[in-house]
Protein backbone atom coordinates (compact mmCIF):
# COMPACT_ATOMS: atom_id res chain seq x y z
CA UNK A 1 0.00 0.00 0.00
CA UNK A 2 1.28 3.43 -0.96
CA UNK A 3 -0.40 6.66 0.07
CA UNK A 4 -0.20 10.09 -1.43
CA UNK A 5 2.31 11.55 -3.87
CA UNK A 6 5.93 10.53 -3.12
CA UNK A 7 7.25 13.64 -4.91
CA UNK A 8 5.07 15.94 -2.79
CA UNK A 9 6.03 14.10 0.41
CA UNK A 10 9.74 14.43 -0.25
CA UNK A 11 9.44 18.03 -1.50
CA UNK A 12 7.92 19.17 1.79
CA UNK A 13 10.58 17.29 3.76
CA UNK A 14 13.30 18.74 1.51
CA UNK A 15 11.96 22.24 2.15
CA UNK A 16 12.17 21.64 5.90
CA UNK A 17 15.75 20.39 5.57
CA UNK A 18 16.82 23.43 3.50
CA UNK A 19 15.26 25.91 5.93
CA UNK A 20 16.71 24.26 9.02
CA UNK A 21 20.16 23.81 7.46
CA UNK A 22 20.16 27.51 6.59
CA UNK A 23 19.33 28.35 10.21
CA UNK A 24 22.01 25.98 11.51
CA UNK A 25 24.68 27.53 9.27
CA UNK A 26 23.66 31.07 10.28
CA UNK A 27 23.75 30.13 13.97
CA UNK A 28 27.13 28.44 13.54
CA UNK A 29 28.70 31.58 12.01
CA UNK A 30 27.52 33.65 15.00
CA UNK A 31 28.51 31.18 17.70
CA UNK A 32 31.71 31.29 19.70
CA UNK A 33 34.40 28.66 19.46
CA UNK A 34 34.62 27.57 23.09
CA UNK A 35 33.58 24.18 24.47
CA UNK A 36 30.63 25.83 26.24
CA UNK A 37 29.43 27.24 22.90
CA UNK A 38 29.59 23.90 21.09
CA UNK A 39 28.34 21.53 23.80
CA UNK A 40 25.99 23.80 25.76
CA UNK A 41 24.99 26.46 23.22
CA UNK A 42 26.85 29.07 25.24
CA UNK A 43 24.19 28.54 27.95
CA UNK A 44 22.28 31.29 26.16
CA UNK A 45 18.78 29.79 25.97
CA UNK A 46 16.02 30.80 28.35
CA UNK A 47 13.67 28.31 30.00
CA UNK A 48 10.89 28.71 27.44
CA UNK A 49 13.18 28.13 24.45
CA UNK A 50 14.89 25.19 26.13
CA UNK A 51 11.55 23.69 27.17
CA UNK A 52 10.30 23.76 23.58
CA UNK A 53 13.60 22.21 22.44
CA UNK A 54 13.26 19.47 25.07
CA UNK A 55 9.78 18.77 23.71
CA UNK A 56 11.33 18.56 20.24
CA UNK A 57 13.92 16.08 21.50
CA UNK A 58 11.31 14.04 23.31
CA UNK A 59 8.53 14.02 20.71
CA UNK A 60 10.41 11.82 18.30
CA UNK A 61 9.28 9.41 15.61
CA UNK A 62 8.77 6.82 18.34
CA UNK A 63 6.31 9.17 20.07
CA UNK A 64 4.47 10.50 17.04
CA UNK A 65 4.26 7.31 14.99
CA UNK A 66 4.71 4.60 17.63
CA UNK A 67 2.35 5.74 20.38
CA UNK A 68 -0.41 6.85 18.01
CA UNK A 69 -0.13 3.46 16.28
CA UNK A 70 -0.12 1.58 19.59
CA UNK A 71 -3.32 3.35 20.67
CA UNK A 72 -4.92 2.63 17.28
CA UNK A 73 -4.14 -1.09 17.44
CA UNK A 74 -3.99 -1.86 21.18
CA UNK A 75 -6.19 0.87 22.60
CA UNK A 76 -5.75 1.82 26.24
CA UNK A 77 -2.47 -0.07 26.59
CA UNK A 78 -0.87 2.15 23.97
CA UNK A 79 -1.71 5.15 26.14
CA UNK A 80 0.39 3.62 28.94
CA UNK A 81 3.50 4.69 27.08
CA UNK A 82 2.49 8.33 26.88
CA UNK A 83 1.45 8.41 30.56
CA UNK A 84 4.74 6.79 31.62
CA UNK A 85 6.80 9.21 29.53
CA UNK A 86 4.90 12.23 30.88
CA UNK A 87 5.29 11.18 34.53
CA UNK A 88 9.02 10.85 33.83
CA UNK A 89 9.14 14.63 33.55
CA UNK A 90 7.96 15.02 37.11
CA UNK A 91 10.93 12.85 38.12
CA UNK A 92 13.21 14.99 35.96
CA UNK A 93 11.87 18.18 37.49
CA UNK A 94 12.10 17.08 41.12
CA UNK A 95 15.26 14.97 41.11
CA UNK A 96 17.37 15.90 38.08
CA UNK A 97 16.96 19.38 36.57
CA UNK A 98 18.08 21.72 39.35
CA UNK A 99 20.83 19.55 40.93
CA UNK A 100 22.27 18.86 37.48
CA UNK A 101 22.35 22.51 36.49
CA UNK A 102 23.80 23.65 39.83
CA UNK A 103 27.01 21.73 39.21
CA UNK A 104 27.82 23.82 36.12
CA UNK A 105 29.24 20.78 34.30
CA UNK A 106 28.85 19.54 30.72
CA UNK A 107 27.76 15.93 31.11
CA UNK A 108 26.27 13.49 33.60
CA UNK A 109 29.71 11.88 33.89
CA UNK A 110 31.15 15.24 35.00
CA UNK A 111 28.47 15.50 37.68
CA UNK A 112 28.88 11.95 39.01
CA UNK A 113 32.67 12.02 38.98
CA UNK A 114 32.65 15.25 40.98
CA UNK A 115 32.31 13.22 44.22
CA UNK A 116 33.45 9.76 43.07
CA UNK A 117 36.42 8.09 41.41
CA UNK A 118 36.57 9.48 37.91
CA UNK A 119 37.72 6.52 35.79
CA UNK A 120 35.05 3.92 36.77
CA UNK A 121 32.28 6.53 36.85
CA UNK A 122 33.14 7.90 33.42
CA UNK A 123 33.44 4.38 32.01
CA UNK A 124 29.99 3.47 33.36
CA UNK A 125 28.44 6.73 32.13
CA UNK A 126 29.94 6.40 28.66
CA UNK A 127 28.88 2.76 28.34
CA UNK A 128 25.30 3.41 29.45
CA UNK A 129 25.02 6.50 27.25
CA UNK A 130 26.14 4.62 24.14
CA UNK A 131 23.87 1.66 24.93
CA UNK A 132 20.78 3.81 25.54
CA UNK A 133 21.46 5.97 22.48
CA UNK A 134 21.97 2.90 20.28
CA UNK A 135 18.65 1.30 21.19
CA UNK A 136 16.85 4.65 21.03
CA UNK A 137 18.22 5.17 17.52
CA UNK A 138 16.95 1.71 16.53
CA UNK A 139 13.41 2.87 17.31
CA UNK A 140 13.98 6.06 15.31
CA UNK A 141 15.39 4.19 12.33
CA UNK A 142 12.56 1.64 12.44
CA UNK A 143 10.16 4.55 12.18
CA UNK A 144 12.19 5.92 9.28
CA UNK A 145 12.03 2.58 7.46
CA UNK A 146 8.27 2.36 7.90
CA UNK A 147 7.82 5.92 6.65
CA UNK A 148 10.00 5.35 3.62
CA UNK A 149 8.04 2.25 2.67
CA UNK A 150 4.68 3.92 3.21
CA UNK A 151 5.21 7.39 1.80
CA UNK A 152 7.73 6.85 -0.99
CA UNK A 153 6.54 3.48 -2.20
CA UNK A 154 10.00 1.96 -1.66
CA UNK A 155 9.67 -1.67 -0.64
CA UNK A 156 13.21 -2.80 -1.50
CA UNK A 157 15.13 -3.18 1.78
CA UNK A 158 18.41 -2.01 0.23
CA UNK A 159 16.85 1.20 -1.04
CA UNK A 160 15.16 1.78 2.31
CA UNK A 161 18.52 1.31 4.00
CA UNK A 162 20.08 3.91 1.71
CA UNK A 163 17.42 6.49 2.59
CA UNK A 164 17.79 5.74 6.31
CA UNK A 165 21.57 6.13 6.03
CA UNK A 166 21.02 9.48 4.30
CA UNK A 167 18.86 10.61 7.24
CA UNK A 168 21.66 9.54 9.59
CA UNK A 169 24.17 11.62 7.64
CA UNK A 170 21.84 14.61 7.94
CA UNK A 171 21.77 14.16 11.73
CA UNK A 172 25.57 14.24 11.84
CA UNK A 173 25.71 17.35 9.63
CA UNK A 174 23.32 19.25 11.91
CA UNK A 175 25.43 18.48 14.99
CA UNK A 176 28.86 19.05 13.42
CA UNK A 177 27.91 22.33 11.77
CA UNK A 178 25.63 23.88 14.36
CA UNK A 179 26.65 22.30 17.66
CA UNK A 180 24.14 22.48 20.50
CA UNK A 181 22.92 25.94 19.52
CA UNK A 182 22.09 24.91 15.96
CA UNK A 183 20.42 21.65 16.92
CA UNK A 184 18.40 23.44 19.61
CA UNK A 185 16.83 25.73 17.03
CA UNK A 186 16.10 22.73 14.81
CA UNK A 187 14.32 21.05 17.72
CA UNK A 188 12.31 24.20 18.48
CA UNK A 189 11.08 24.39 14.88
CA UNK A 190 10.33 20.68 14.79
CA UNK A 191 8.38 20.76 18.05
CA UNK A 192 6.21 23.67 16.92
CA UNK A 193 5.45 22.04 13.56
CA UNK A 194 4.72 18.65 15.12
CA UNK A 195 2.35 19.99 17.78
CA UNK A 196 0.52 22.18 15.25
CA UNK A 197 0.25 19.31 12.74
CA UNK A 198 -1.03 16.84 15.32
CA UNK A 199 -3.41 19.47 16.68
CA UNK A 200 -4.93 20.13 13.25
CA UNK A 201 -5.58 16.41 12.68
CA UNK A 202 -7.13 16.09 16.15
CA UNK A 203 -9.50 18.99 15.43
CA UNK A 204 -10.51 17.35 12.14
CA UNK A 205 -11.18 14.06 13.93
CA UNK A 206 -13.21 15.66 16.70
CA UNK A 207 -15.26 17.66 14.20
CA UNK A 208 -16.70 14.35 13.00
CA UNK A 209 -17.93 13.64 16.54
CA UNK A 210 -19.06 17.10 17.58
CA UNK A 211 -16.01 17.39 19.86
CA UNK A 212 -17.47 14.59 21.97
CA UNK A 213 -14.67 12.29 23.15
CA UNK A 214 -17.15 9.69 24.39
CA UNK A 215 -18.62 9.44 20.90
CA UNK A 216 -15.14 8.84 19.45
CA UNK A 217 -14.38 6.12 22.00
CA UNK A 218 -17.77 4.51 21.44
CA UNK A 219 -17.19 4.38 17.68
CA UNK A 220 -13.72 2.91 18.27
CA UNK A 221 -15.28 0.15 20.40
CA UNK A 222 -17.93 -0.52 17.75
CA UNK A 223 -15.38 -0.84 14.91
CA UNK A 224 -12.63 -2.69 16.78
CA UNK A 225 -12.44 -6.49 16.45
CA UNK A 226 -11.50 -6.50 20.14
CA UNK A 227 -14.69 -4.72 21.14
CA UNK A 228 -14.80 -3.03 24.54
CA UNK A 229 -11.31 -4.36 25.39
CA UNK A 230 -9.87 -1.56 23.25
CA UNK A 231 -10.68 0.96 26.02
CA UNK A 232 -9.65 -1.35 28.87
CA UNK A 233 -6.15 -2.14 30.20
CA UNK A 234 -4.10 -5.27 29.54
CA UNK A 235 -5.17 -5.97 25.97
CA UNK A 236 -1.55 -6.12 24.80
CA UNK A 237 0.96 -4.96 27.42
CA UNK A 238 0.98 -6.29 30.96
CA UNK A 239 -0.85 -9.58 30.66
CA UNK A 240 -0.46 -9.87 34.43
CA UNK A 241 -0.33 -7.15 37.13
CA UNK A 242 3.41 -7.59 37.78
CA UNK A 243 4.28 -6.99 34.11
CA UNK A 244 1.95 -3.99 34.09
CA UNK A 245 3.72 -2.40 37.07
CA UNK A 246 7.17 -3.26 35.70
CA UNK A 247 6.41 -1.58 32.37
CA UNK A 248 5.16 1.55 34.15
CA UNK A 249 8.30 1.81 36.30
CA UNK A 250 10.59 1.25 33.31
CA UNK A 251 8.83 3.96 31.30
CA UNK A 252 8.88 6.46 34.14
CA UNK A 253 12.49 6.13 35.29
CA UNK A 254 13.93 5.18 31.92
CA UNK A 255 12.61 8.26 30.15
CA UNK A 256 13.84 10.52 32.97
CA UNK A 257 17.42 9.47 32.22
CA UNK A 258 17.61 9.78 28.42
CA UNK A 259 21.12 11.14 27.68
CA UNK A 260 20.18 13.48 24.84
CA UNK A 261 17.44 15.05 26.99
CA UNK A 262 19.58 15.43 30.13
CA UNK A 263 22.12 17.36 28.06
CA UNK A 264 19.54 20.11 27.57
CA UNK A 265 19.74 21.18 31.20
CA UNK A 266 23.26 22.54 30.55
CA UNK A 267 22.07 24.99 27.88
CA UNK A 268 20.36 27.39 30.31
CA UNK A 269 22.17 29.97 32.46
CA UNK A 270 20.62 29.19 35.87
CA UNK A 271 18.91 26.45 37.89
CA UNK A 272 15.73 28.55 37.87
CA UNK A 273 15.68 28.46 34.07
CA UNK A 274 16.31 24.70 34.19
CA UNK A 275 13.15 24.27 36.29
CA UNK A 276 11.27 26.56 33.92
CA UNK A 277 12.47 24.40 31.01
CA UNK A 278 10.88 21.32 32.50
CA UNK A 279 7.63 23.17 33.20
CA UNK A 280 7.36 24.19 29.55
CA UNK A 281 8.32 20.71 28.42
CA UNK A 282 5.68 19.08 30.66
CA UNK A 283 2.97 21.35 29.26
CA UNK A 284 3.86 20.78 25.61
CA UNK A 285 4.54 17.06 25.93
CA UNK A 286 1.38 16.55 27.99
CA UNK A 287 -0.74 18.30 25.35
CA UNK A 288 0.85 16.24 22.60
CA UNK A 289 0.24 12.94 24.37
CA UNK A 290 -3.42 13.90 24.74
CA UNK A 291 -3.33 14.37 20.97
CA UNK A 292 -2.01 10.82 20.53
CA UNK A 293 -5.14 9.51 22.25
CA UNK A 294 -7.31 11.19 19.63
CA UNK A 295 -4.93 10.32 16.77
CA UNK A 296 -4.85 6.67 17.79
CA UNK A 297 -8.57 6.14 18.28
CA UNK A 298 -9.26 8.30 15.23
CA UNK A 299 -7.06 6.01 13.12
CA UNK A 300 -8.84 2.98 14.60
CA UNK A 301 -12.20 4.43 13.47
CA UNK A 302 -11.34 5.90 10.06
CA UNK A 303 -8.57 3.54 8.90
CA UNK A 304 -9.14 0.36 10.89
CA UNK A 305 -6.87 -2.02 12.76
CA UNK A 306 -6.51 -4.51 9.89
CA UNK A 307 -5.58 -1.83 7.34
CA UNK A 308 -2.99 -0.33 9.71
CA UNK A 309 -1.34 -3.69 10.38
CA UNK A 310 -1.33 -4.49 6.64
CA UNK A 311 0.50 -1.26 5.74
CA UNK A 312 4.28 -1.44 5.09
CA UNK A 313 5.00 0.53 8.24
CA UNK A 314 2.69 -1.56 10.43
CA UNK A 315 1.49 0.29 13.53
CA UNK A 316 3.77 3.22 12.57
CA UNK A 317 1.45 3.87 9.61
CA UNK A 318 -1.56 4.85 11.75
CA UNK A 319 -0.99 8.63 11.95
CA UNK A 320 0.02 9.12 8.27
CA UNK A 321 -2.89 6.92 7.14
CA UNK A 322 -5.30 9.01 9.23
CA UNK A 323 -3.91 12.23 7.72
CA UNK A 324 -4.40 10.82 4.21
CA UNK A 325 -7.98 9.80 5.00
CA UNK A 326 -8.89 13.22 6.41
CA UNK A 327 -6.98 15.61 4.18
CA UNK A 328 -5.74 13.75 1.11
CA UNK A 329 -2.30 14.15 -0.46
CA UNK A 330 -1.59 17.67 0.79
CA UNK A 331 -2.21 16.96 4.50
CA UNK A 332 -0.35 13.66 4.18
CA UNK A 333 2.56 15.49 2.57
CA UNK A 334 2.75 17.98 5.44
CA UNK A 335 2.50 15.26 8.09
CA UNK A 336 5.05 13.17 6.18
CA UNK A 337 7.50 16.09 6.21
CA UNK A 338 6.94 16.63 9.93
CA UNK A 339 7.28 12.90 10.61
CA UNK A 340 10.59 12.76 8.72
CA UNK A 341 11.67 15.81 10.68
CA UNK A 342 11.00 14.01 13.98
CA UNK A 343 13.59 11.42 12.96
CA UNK A 344 16.20 14.18 12.67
Amino acid sequence: MQMGNPLLNMSIFGLFVLITLFIVVRVATRSGKSAADFYAGGRSFDGRQNGIAIAGDYLSAASFLGIAGAVAVYGYDGLLYSIGFLVAWLVALLLVAEPLRNTGKYTMADVLSFRMQQRPVRTAAATSTLAVSFFYLLAQMAGAGGLVALLLGITDKTQQGFVIALVGVLMIVYVLVGGMKGTTWVQIIKAVLLIIGAGVICIMVMLHFGFNLSALLGEAVAKSPDGVKVIQPMLQYGKDPLSFVALSIALMFGAAGLPHVLMRFYTVPTAKEARRSVSWAIGLIGAFYLFTLILGYGAAVFVGKDAILAAPGGVNAAAPALAFHLGGEVLLGVIAGVAFATIL
